[in-house]
């Protein structure tokens, strides 16, 4: 079967939409928007499946692409492990300071001054969502370290449990550990899922790691438990607003530029003990051969009218990977981003 592509920069969103003209099939990232209505532009211009080289899709609208006809498959495991590192890299480097070390031996400055971290094998470590990126991660940490895991899912694994793995609520969990590590999808139901109350709920001086998806995490409410010294740190490879800044280039913008274009995020880059990275936690040679050879067979199974092994299928959106005492009405996210109801 001969197939032909053809790449472009821009994202996808209502003003790029009609560049898919003509193709039967668009390749999307985590950044693209496919709502309701550029869904319904696709359809438009003859699209018939959207395939996400990720294995999120909550920038799908589901239900729009199921009333146009359109199927969508995604990448559902294409390196648990490399995701999983990153979140290790980034609770190791906030831990002992690898960072602010790093700037120091730059500047000429040997001390040791506030660069005192915790031995990380005798502390408790707090994991939301044991899927396949969450299950990894507690593995490196239980059977590598040899710390207490507390992890929080609705749906208990059992190969877990027979590790170690201790299953509990949320609110029993957050007092508990030195880092809570987010692993579960975004859905209406997990928007915010670390919001004021949450935050406050964690122990003094713990740190929050983020690899998941922005939504989780309320920025605002991380930023004031980061300011009053409340949270030891954050470490994120998500955020709530990244699509206009993740994979591009502002290296030539000033700091003032930066406050006028997103004020949340330029607070954040500059606490010391906040380390950012550009949604990279997947970044391995590894994962991208993975992801590129799962895009291939499931854009083959679709032209070639095969089931499609990836095939992602809507599901009410209030209940589709919902974290246990954390259910709301449903609501549409876009509504929920913006403090609607």
């Amino acid at each position: 079967m001969q197939l032909s592509c053809a790449p472009l920069e821009a994202n996808l969103g209502p003003d790029t939409a009609n560049l898919c003209k003509g193709a039967d099939v668009v390749v999307l990232f985590v950044n693209d928007k496919a709502d309701a209505e550029v869904v319904n532009q696709l359809a438009d211009n003859g699209v018939k499946h959207i395939a996400m080289r990720c294995a999120g899709f909550d920038k799908v609208n589901l239900a729009a692409a199921a009333m146009a006809g359109i199927t969508v498959s995604r990448v559902p495991s294409y390196s648990p492990t490399s995701i999983a590192e990153h979140a290790l890299a980034l609770l190791m480097t906030l831990n002992r300071k690898l960072h602010r070390v790093a700037n120091r031996i730059r500047e000429g400055n040997f001390t040791l001054s506030g660069l005192q971290g915790y031995e990380i094998g005798s502390k408790t470590i707090g994991v939301i969502g044991t899927g396949r990126i969450g299950k990894t991660f507690c593995r490196i940490m239980k059977l590598g370290f040899g710390c207490r895991v507390l992890a929080y899912d609705k749906f208990p694994a059992q190969d877990m449990m027979e590790m170690g793995i201790e299953y509990m609520e949320l609110d029993e969990i957050l007092p508990q550990c030195m880092a809570v590590c987010i692993f579960c999808p975004l859905n209406d139901s997990t928007y915010h899922l670390m919001d004021e109350d949450k935050i406050r709920q964690m122990k003094k001086g713990a740190f929050l790691i983020n690899v998941s998806r922005g939504g989780l995490v309320d920025t605002q409410a991380l930023l004031r438990a980061l300011r009053s010294g409340h949270l030891g740190g954050a470490g994120l490879d998500v955020y709530e607003n990244e699509e206009s800044l993740f994979f591009e280039d502002f290296s030539t913008r000033s700091t003032f530029h930066a406050d006028t274009w997103d004020g949340m995020f330029a607070e954040l880059e500059v606490l010391p003990n906040v380390l950012i990275s550009p949604h990279s936690a997947f970044l391995t040679y590894e994962a991208l051969d993975n992801i590129s050879a799962t895009v291939a067979d499931n854009i083959l199974e679709f032209a070639e009218g095969k089931p499609i092994t990836n095939l992602v299928e809507e599901t009410p959106r209030s209940t589709a990977n919902v974290i246990p005492s954390i259910n709301e009405p449903t609501r549409d996210l876009e509504q929920l981003k913006k403090g609607g109801g």
